[in-house]
């Protein structure tokens, strides 16, 4: 290899670095480790992108769902890059575990190293290297050093190109080149030509891009196509009835695992042939021969002359109908379309609008500078001449080349120009109803090819199905809330001798609404306080909680005693008919005397903290569920409060997560009420729900009412 040395100038300060930088460098890598494919990605200059620049050892298309990927998308390299480290996926099963999405595209037994390509100052990009099933499912030292020390060197070289201004030229894949003229100590080509011909079965070599680069006679007599047709077509491609998306996959699946793979395929009308595929970093052999009848087949046999969809376009809508599957509400749908649906397509920006009572919707919007380009459409009225709610209304894509198509249409546009010159206009359509339109932006003019636009119409379908899924959950998000919030205390009454602070969290799965309740009453010189836990996460236990809430407030009001109160809630339970049980803890608090009389339903028992900060698990004796046994009998327990106790009432998912030990979790609980447990409470309410079990990925909803005693004024 002839170029510039490290330590040479260049002959022009501007001149594009002098040799394929890229190319040589992962070529080199992949020999090191012995890698069987792999890929450069470089972090575009203006947007938080990795581009593939160059790729290496199978053809770019098994990758094009991952061309142009956003640094958030959850995918090796982009996490290679966020995190600063190498990113191992040992197998299938790893993939699958922690890349479902990429694992759908490509279920196929390989294992892949994701590295940044970084100096300390600056990300330049990523690397991916990929081995077949066969490699152990841990990365050696050896490999993991050549790796690391690869991508370090790619960095400096990068550095140094970009501080002398130095472009990096567009550089070809690398695909296995082809072998010419037979390898020393084989037989010759003509030779080699007779012994095929003498063979019974079909015999056929294809390239990595699976183009047929030889065909014996008997594999152009199985198939039923001349020889002259077969070479240099992609077998697919020559032979209408393996035109299958499915006998495609197994092409790719023997090139990426390097395993043997096979199939079988119908012949019309009736003839079944069998088609092993034996790979190599090179290419495939595959070996065609009859196969015995077979009775059923578990798909449809694709008719002569169809032309189903290709394999880009089907791997893109695999690993973004997967991603759409993960999101939940409006603002994910939007996220998600700007990480990984913008950067698939080179756009640049995007909006996401709707409507309601005939006004169009901004839902969300990424990529424009100036955002009131987009918001002052936020509100008007569908009737009005705009693009977008032109879309939403006819349910009819459109596509604006350039900016002089776009204002030619709609001139008052003009007024408010945005840094955008060529749009495409995507109808969300979801149940046979419109539910939006979805705006790509492009920075420069852009022609949109009939294919393209097909693809953006489908994957606007695909949009169209989560936001619609989305719209729904964020509307019922929102009732919810708002009943829970109708349910629970606004705030806490000031009572002399009490200082009090309550918190509540919903769980994070499902409506994020639960049976979770407290309350502080004021009665005439005391008070009374009461927390529980309904059975269920739904609309119905939280609308039996306000039942319960009600209730118990109703029969303090009457002067009841603790036990009482208990007995009368666990009546009304059961005239309710209600299926659900219910946890309670009342108590009657004397700030005078200094007392407090509890009563406990199922419920965690409480915690109080002494003045001198130790804690004590106050095990009361106490009644079962509430709902369950009309006569069961709740006793109540008297205990001194001095001034600075505090009393700690709580609901179990405080302190209950799987896998968590309930007697490690007090235990903990009391460890921070004795070191936090001077915080004012409001204060140490926060830092109780804060430093909960699993705070980000709830399973249980959480209530915590601290009540302090302090000197009566």
């Amino acid at each position: 290899m002839v170029g510039v040395s490290e330590g040479q100038a260049p002959a022009q300060s501007r001149a594009p670095v002098g040799r394929p930088l890229l190319s040589l460098t992962l070529a080199a890598l992949m020999d090191e480790v012995h890698a069987h494919s792999g890929a450069v990605y470089l972090l575009s200059p203006d947007q938080p992108v990795l581009e593939m620049a160059v790729m290496a050892g199978l053809p770019r298309a098994f990758a094009a769902p991952w061309e142009r990927v956003g640094l958030s998308a959850p995918i090796p390299v982009s996490d290679a890059v966020r995190e600063r480290r190498l990113v191992w996926v040992g197998g299938e099963e790893e993939m699958a575990r922690h890349y479902p999405r990429i694992a759908m595209v490509l279920p196929y037994p390989f294992s892949l190293a994701a590295l940044p390509v970084a100096t300390a100052a600056k990300v330049h990009g990523a690397v991916f290297v990929t081995w077949p099933g066969s490699h152990p499912p841990e990365l050696s030292d050896r490999e993991r050093e050549h790796l690391t020390a690869a991508c370090d060197r790619l960095a400096v070289r990068l550095e140094r190109a970009a501080e002398h201004s130095l472009p990096l030229a567009p550089e070809p894949d690398l695909l296995a080149a082809p072998v010419v003229g037979g390898a020393a100590g084989t037989l010759g080509t003509v030779e080699a030509a007779r012994m095929v011909s003498r063979l019974p079965y079909g015999l056929c070599s294809l390239d990595l891009h699976g183009r047929i680069a030889f065909a014996n006679a008997a594999a152009s007599e199985l198939l039923g196509v001349p020889s002259q047709r077969l070479v240099g077509a992609q077998m697919w491609a020559a032979v209408p009835w393996l035109n299958d998306p499915v006998y495609e996959d197994r092409y790719r699946a023997a090139l990426f695992s390097q395993h043997v793979t096979s199939f079988v395929a119908l012949r019309p009308p009736d003839e079944w042939l069998s088609f092993r595929l034996y790979p190599s970093t090179t290419g495939l052999s595959v070996r065609i021969s009859r196969a015995r009848p077979v009775r059923e087949m578990n798909r449809a046999t694709p008719r002569p002359g169809t032309a189903p969809e290709r394999l880009v376009t089907i791997t893109q809508v695999l690993s973004l109908a997967g991603a759409l599957t993960e999101t939940v509400g409006v603002q994910d749908v939007v996220q998600l379309v700007a990480d990984e649906i913008a950067p698939a397509v080179g756009s640049q920006a995007l909006v996401v609008l709707g409507s309601r009572a005939g006004r169009l919707r901004v839902l969300g919007h990424r990529g424009y500078a100036d955002p009131l380009v987009v918001e002052r459409f936020d509100g008007m009225p569908l009737s009005r001449a705009t693009p977008g709610g032109q879309v939403l209304r006819s349910g009819v894509p459109a596509f604006f080349e350039t900016r002089g198509e776009l204002e030619r249409l709609y001139p008052a546009l003009q007024t408010h120009p945005s840094e955008f010159s060529a749009w495409a206009y995507l109808p969300l359509i979801a149940s046979g109803r419109p539910v939006g339109t979805c705006v790509l932006s492009y920075a420069a003019p852009h022609h949109f090819t009939t294919e393209e636009r097909a693809v953006l119409t489908s994957l606007a379908g695909l949009i169209a199905q989560a936001l619609e899924r989305a719209m729904l959950y964020d509307v019922k998000h929102r009732l919810a809330h708002g009943l829970q919030e109708a349910l629970l205390p606004h705030t806490l009454p000031s009572l002399p001798g009490i200082e009090a602070a309550a918190r509540y969290l919903p769980a994070t799965r499902g409506m994020e609404i639960g049976g979770d309740f407290y309350d502080l009453v004021p009665t005439q010189g005391m008070a009374a306080a009461v927390i529980g836990d309904v059975q269920g996460h739904n609309v119905t236990a939280a609308g039996l909680m306000g039942q319960v809430r009600t209730a118990v407030r109703a029969y303090t009001a009457v002067g009841q005693a603790p036990d009482e109160v208990m007995r009368s809630t666990n009546r009304l339970l059961l005239d309710l008919g209600s299926e659900l049980f219910a946890s309670c803890l009342y108590l009657r608090l004397d700030p005078v005397r200094r007392r407090a009389v509890m009563s406990r339903a199922g419920h965690p028992p409480p915690l109080l903290r002494r003045p001198d900060g130790r804690v004590r698990v106050l095990d009361l004796a106490g009644g079962p569920l509430l709902g369950i046994d009309g006569a069961a009998v709740y006793p109540s327990t008297e205990v001194v409060l001095e001034p600075g106790s505090l009393l700690v009432l709580y609901t179990d998912g405080l302190v209950e997560s799987p896998g968590t030990d309930l007697e490690d979790a007090l235990a903990d609980l009391c460890r921070r009420l004795t070191d936090l447990g001077d915080l004012p409470p409001d204060a140490l309410a926060d830092a109780l729900v804060r430093h909960g079990p699993r705070t980000t990925d709830r399973l249980d909803d959480t209530a915590v009412l601290l009540l302090r005693s302090v000197p009566v004024v």
